[in-house]
């Protein structure tokens, strides 16, 4: 697990967007696992500028949701497809059958969820998954307890969940129930990259990097992937008790990089 600790989330910005576009540039046809949520709204509108410029392709990109809430119609405001096409497809050149979501509808869903699981299986698996965190430590919508061995499968949010997340919902039966990417599912992605801002993240940011793996904080677990990235600001850093020695640790490699780059 690698941390990173930026000055501000400007910065975390900076460093994760150039993680994609230089995943796109070596792999045009890059599939990405893709976070919503107040935390990557930046990170949209950083990646939308580079549409336009020109420095990122994303016409043979394909991209996983990390969630959704069930029985709400991807026209809802309030609904991840919404805000997904209204912060970010929108405004780029992907083409619109290479966008996937979870299964919103209850009908059929234990079989849709495997298929879900299925179709990233059969594009080779997730080359980045992007993802954000919840105050209590939950990834993509695995609350606390949710096993750690899960595949993509309906979950019913916590009281602090759906408080913080304020959804006002219209018509929808069922506010209280996701449909979410597994910590297996998540876990089976090449690459992870965990970004996180503020003092309201501080505690879930400990517990993730510093503190033993379990169930109670599921983001825990990144601690069994290989090739995990934690990208934070300095708040959402201030409870790490090893915070200058993990700076100290990305000195010294960008030191190296920069060393063996110059050589080469």
């Amino acid at each position: 697990m690698e941390i990173i600790i930026k000055d501000n989330f400007d910065f975390v910005v900076e460093e994760i967007a150039k993680e994609i576009e230089n995943l796109i540039k070596e792999k045009p046809n890059a599939v990405l696992g893709l976070p919503t949520g107040n935390t990557p709204l930046k990170m949209y509108s950083k990646l939308i500028e580079k549409g336009k410029k020109g420095e990122i392709d994303f016409s043979n990109v394909r991209t996983f949701n990390l969630d959704e809430y069930a029985e709400i119609k991807a026209d809802d405001p309030s609904s991840f497809r919404y805000y997904m096409f209204q912060n970010f497809f929108n405004h780029i050149n992907i083409k619109k059958e290479n966008i996937h979501f979870p299964p919103s509808e209850l009908k059929n869903i234990y079989e849709n969820c495997k298929k879900y699981d299925k179709t990233i299986e059969n594009l080779g698996g997730i080359d980045l998954m992007i993802l954000g965190i919840g105050r209590n430590g939950h990834i993509g919508f695995n609350e606390p307890t949710s096993s750690l061995d899960s595949r993509t499968r309906v979950k019913t949010l916590t009281e602090e969940t759906l408080k913080i997340n304020n959804i006002k919902f219209e018509g929808v039966k069922y506010p209280d129930l996701a449909v979410t990417m597994g910590i297996k599912t998540i876990l089976s992605s090449k690459r992870i990259i965990l970004i996180a801002e503020g003092e309201g993240k501080a505690e879930a940011i400990k517990k993730t990097v510093e503190e033993p793996v379990g169930a109670m904080w599921p983001s825990s677990v990144l601690q069994m992937h290989e090739k995990v990235k934690i990208i934070i600001d300095e708040k959402a850093a201030s409870k790490l008790k090893l915070k200058d020695y993990y700076k100290r640790i990305y000195s010294r490699k960008v030191y190296v990089d920069a060393l063996l780059k110059e050589k080469n």
